[in-house]
């Protein structure tokens, strides 16, 4: 097939991505996957896929545009302390804990799914990632990665005296694209879009939109060095607290089958609800979380 019929499927598979981002009708994503099938056929025309941006599905707290291969599970565990400024009787926060427990699983070559539980807020959590696009080179050139996430969550934890939640309020949904370039071995940088409706009138704004960025840089072959950052375009209050935009740092170490993420956070919470839009934690104040990201993978086949 010629280079221009590739170049118009691409063209007709973007357009289809912004009407799935504003609705998420099951023929939209059908569409979607039947235009994956094709393009995945069209990979005899000179089509060299570039390697994996990041080492994980996750870049610090945030999903990268990694996904699990078909039949693969990841367990993961993350864990974030206390704050360091509490100082020496809290062991700087080592004392303190808050944990999230995930399941992700690869369906096919271009969804992957996941179902998680944390501590925050004590909520269960869902997500589904669509790997749209993958960065290539060749006749099908295409410049960038491209992934859309959709999660859901469900706190679970009980009100204050006198208060009361419905199930609406209860729940919380995300909205993502996810668009990174691997620009050579050493350096890979993502951005990422972002849309939280949190569903509770004590928010404000209910609906939160926010710009990420995040990047790799590789320091050795098993070890790099991770960066993300969120900026809430309508910043507000979380039940009467200042908010800020969360800030990560960190490591990536490989082990084989297992990647090791050392983070340096300002955000409790692991989830896409919470550390978007209920960061209340400041680095200018020392308002600083360690903590870390374990990733096991179990080949399912």
């Amino acid at each position: 097939m010629e280079k221009r019929t590739i170049l118009i499927k691409m063209k007709k598979l973007i357009f289809l991505i912004v009407f799935l981002i504003s609705s998420v009708s099951l023929n939209a994503q059908n569409e979607i996957k039947n235009l994956l099938e094709e393009l995945a056929d069209l990979a005899g025309v000179d089509v060299n896929l570039t390697g994996s941006a990041f080492k994980s599905t996750r870049l610090m707290n945030g999903h990268s545009t990694e996904r699990m291969a078909p039949a693969e599970l990841d367990f993961r565990i993350s864990h974030r302390f206390g704050r360091l400024n509490t100082g020496a009787y809290e062991f700087f926060g080592l004392d303190q804990a808050n944990i999230h427990f995930g399941l992700d699983y690869g369906i096919t070559k271009w969804l992957m799914v996941g179902f998680g539980r944390g501590t925050y807020e004590k909520t269960f959590d869902g997500f589904a990632k669509f790997s749209v696009a993958r960065q290539s080179g060749g006749e099908a050139n295409l410049p960038v990665s491209l992934s859309i996430l959709s999660s859901a969550a469900y706190r679970t934890i009980k009100p204050g005296a006198g208060d009361e939640y419905t199930f609406n309020e209860r729940m919380s949904y995300v909205g993502q694209l996810l668009v990174s370039r691997k620009f050579n071995e050493n350096f890979s940088l993502q951005l990422m879009p972002s849309v939280v409706s949190r569903n509770v009138d004590r928010t404000d704004p209910d609906l939160l939109w926010a710009a990420g960025a995040g990047g790799r840089v590789k320091l050795s072959r098993r070890i790099s060095l991770n960066a993300e950052y969120y900026y809430s375009i309508n910043p507000g209050s979380y039940i009467g607290s200042e908010v800020y935009n969360p800030l990560s740092l960190g490591f990536d170490i490989e082990t084989g089958g297992h990647v090791f993420q050392l983070i340096f956070t300002n955000s409790l919470a692991m989830i896409e609800k919470g550390f978007i839009g209920e960061t209340t934690g400041s680095w200018g104040k020392g308002d600083i979380h360690f903590g870390f990201n374990i990733s096991r993978v179990f080949d399912l086949k």
